[in-house]
């Protein structure tokens, strides 16, 4: 079987859609008889084929960005000439990606046994006026669509769109690696010499790029409420960055740790009592980073998201707490509440744990996508 995975951009480019995109070409990468190639965007300006662990990966070069969509006067015709060559058996698109979704279903009219499975990642919701433009295009995508695949529950629920199509909706879970949740000898020195430089202080972690869904105003407001015992790291960067180190610039608990290497972030989710994780939209469709915290056995504090299917990795009052959306008030309380019931701490912290190794490890990612891709056959 041929399988053709048509994702923005591909590793090393990293993203939570990117990240995605590659579990899913090595989980594919073990199946007997599955023969598979990646088709993108390059973030150069040049036309690029190049193999990344194992699979032939074909980057369009872009000339623009419009909206956060890459735009490309290549990607037609070499996307075109792709099916010619390849002829793939099942295209996984990662949606939302409309100019790439323009070309896609033209050359699915050429070859209509070519089974097509919808990666839902999340709705157009930023760009509002260009979402609606976009309405024809996604219902022709889901129209044509064998299965689509959402990572919650929650996210077919709160879609505009995917409730239209629900006997199509498959759930499957993003997933952590062993590679990301792993504490190494460095890993845990690195922790402890961060609990060491803080010692008697409580420790919140919270990491993820800058941006308004992130939400880390909302963290930097909630710590206004904190007492001095509590040290607040904020890890990433962004266009944000700047108004985010202004609003802190008199409240001492709060420290931007800038971009961390992997080690660093690791260290920081070893060592933290309380992993924040303040995004308020569901464009934070899934929560990668809260899925490997709680990895790590720490219990998270998280904003209610009708939609999001962040309320569905952390179950209030199961792995951590969950709070009005945008009340830094309530989201201070919680924080404060775990932080003083150390037992509390632990229950939160041990079921954290047990829900990631039984719900979003890579082995049951592997397991699911394998099984549709074997029931499309």
């Amino acid at each position: 079987m041929k399988v053709l995975q048509i994702s923005k951009y591909y590793y090393p480019y990293i993203g939570g859609v990117e990240q995605v995109a590659n579990d899913c070409a090595t989980a594919l990468s073990s199946v007997e008889d599955v023969e598979q190639k990646v088709f993108c965007f390059n973030d150069k300006k040049v036309n690029e084929v190049s193999e990344v662990n194992g699979v032939e990966v074909i980057r369009a070069k872009t000339f623009a960005k419009i909206a956060s969509q890459p735009i490309s006067f290549s990607y037609g015709k070499m996307l075109k000439k792709c099916f010619k060559e390849f002829e793939p058996d099942v295209v996984i698109f990662h949606h939302p990606n409309p100019f790439a979704a323009m070309y896609l279903l033209r050359c699915l009219k050429k070859r209509p046994n070519c089974k097509l499975v919808v990666y839902w990642h999340l709705d157009i919701t930023k760009q509002k006026i260009l979402g609606k433009l976009f309405v024809g295009q996604t219902n022709a995508l889901l129209k044509r669509a064998s299965k689509i695949i959402a990572t919650s529950p929650n996210y077919i629920e709160g879609s505009k769109s995917l409730p239209f199509f629900r006997e199509k909706c498959i759930v499957i879970p993003n997933c952590v690696t062993k590679e990301h949740t792993t504490a190494t000898e460095e890993v845990v020195a690195r922790a402890n010499e961060i609990k060491n430089q803080n010692e008697g202080k409580k420790i919140l972690f919270a990491v993820g790029r800058h941006v308004p869904y992130k939400g880390m105003e909302y963290l930097v407001d909630a710590s206004k409420f904190l007492s001095d015992k509590f040290k607040v790291f904020i890890g990433g960067s962004g266009e944000l960055t700047e108004s985010l180190i202004k609003k802190a610039e008199n409240d001492e608990k709060v420290v931007f740790t800038g971009r961390l290497s992997e080690v660093d972030i690791k260290a920081y989710m070893l060592a933290c009592d309380v992993f924040c994780f303040p995004s308020i939209t569901k464009n934070e469709a899934f929560g990668i980073a809260l899925a490997e915290a709680m990895a790590f056995e720490k219990p998270a504090v998280t904003f209610t998201i009708e939609g999001s299917g962040v309320n569905y990795v952390n179950l209030n009052g199961v792995t951590g707490i969950e709070v009005e959306n945008g009340n830094v008030e309530e989201y201070a309380k919680a924080i404060t509440l775990l932080a003083n019931d150390e037992e509390l701490c632990r229950k939160y912290g041990k079921a954290a744990k047990e829900r990631v190794e039984e719900n979003f490890t890579f082995n049951t990612f592997k397991a699911n996508l394998t099984q549709l891709i074997n029931q499309l056959t």
